[in-house]
């Protein structure tokens, strides 16, 4: 949930911004303009994410790194809407999520859940960070808000961490389908030294890692290193900080050579078949197959490795 200034200060966050600006690293204001949050609205100011795309692969960054890359209700909307944008464009394959400085994102906005902001407001933070829709908005695969919309968006969505991430910040972590981090990140859910307990992140958490885990982390705040994270399921692969970028990326050019019509056939099952019991997965999986067998591109990808040559997606 939160992370407050001083919740950060006691992680050791410290020194120069680690992520070194690079043709990925400056990138344009953003893709939309910035909506209304209605009561207690977030003070105008800069744009808190930027964002570029360039062959199939959209990085979006968190670009506030004096707050720490706070989830503030302004970030969450930001972030939202850089999410959404033409999600079914075709030239869409990949999207990677990173952060200026050296905080990853602290989590929620401390300031924002004071007894200053309505329970309307707070509510509508925590909407906005996690939860789904339902009724009609829901037969739609993107509904729903921030963690919510990363899985069923119709691309993979990678973290790119170099740094600490804490409270809802692991959660965007644990949330996202593949998460690569530099040797120098952490991980914690220190709400409970704040006396808010970090229950949504705690969501996230809890799929990502045992529940031994997440439950040592969510009762003492304590952070994991990298080594640790990886180790417990939370990342994907660290590396060291230099080799940072250069991996993710590589990640990412891998998936954007792929079909996007057969990857995002197989996301969304994969995500849908981990919900059910045994005998279920394999049913939705037998149907999925079937169904991916009648995409062009299943196709083509069969008779190119028959016919040795490389397979020309349809897109």
């Amino acid at each position: 949930m939160a992370a407050a200034a001083a919740g950060v200060r006691a992680f050791g966050a410290k020194g120069p911004g680690w992520l070194r600006r690079s043709p990925w690293a400056p990138l344009v204001a953003g893709f939309c303009s910035r909506g209304t949050a209605g009561a207690g609205q977030p003070e105008p100011g800069p744009r808190p994410t930027s964002v570029r795309q360039q062959d199939g692969i959209r990085n979006i960054v968190l670009s506030n790194p004096k707050k720490r890359n706070a989830l503030s209700l302004a970030m969450l909307k930001s972030l939202q809407s850089d999410i959404l944008h033409e999600a079914e464009s075709q030239d869409l394959k990949v999207i990677v999520i990173s952060a200026e400085g050296p905080v990853f994102s602290s989590g929620h906005d401390l300031r924002e859940l004071t007894d200053e902001q309505s329970p309307d407001y707070h509510a509508e933070v925590f909407r906005t960070c996690s939860e789904g829709q339902t009724g009609k908005a829901a037969d739609s695969r993107l509904h729903g808000k921030v963690m919510m919309l990363i899985q069923n968006h119709p691309v993979p969505i990678i973290a790119m961490v170099n740094g600490l991430a804490t409270a809802a910040g692991c959660q965007l972590v644990a949330s996202c389908d593949i998460a690569v981090a530099s040797d120098k990140s952490s991980f914690a859910t220190p709400g409970v030294n704040l006396g808010l307990f970090c229950s949504t992140p705690g969501v996230a958490l809890g799929r990502a890692v045992p529940r031994k885990v997440a439950s040592e982390m969510l009762f003492t705040g304590e952070p994991i290193s990298a080594q640790e994270a990886l180790l417990h399921g939370l990342l994907s692969k660290v590396v060291p900080e230099g080799q940072l970028e250069e991996e993710t990326m590589k990640i990412a050019k891998k998936i954007a050579s792929s079909s996007r019509h057969v990857v995002s056939l197989g996301k969304a099952a994969f995500n849908k078949q981990l919900r059910q019991d045994l005998r279920t997965a394999y049913h939705l999986t037998s149907q999925t197959m079937v169904d991916n067998l009648a995409l062009p591109d299943g196709q083509e990808g069969i008779k190119a490795f028959i016919q040795k040559r490389k397979p020309i997606w349809a897109q």
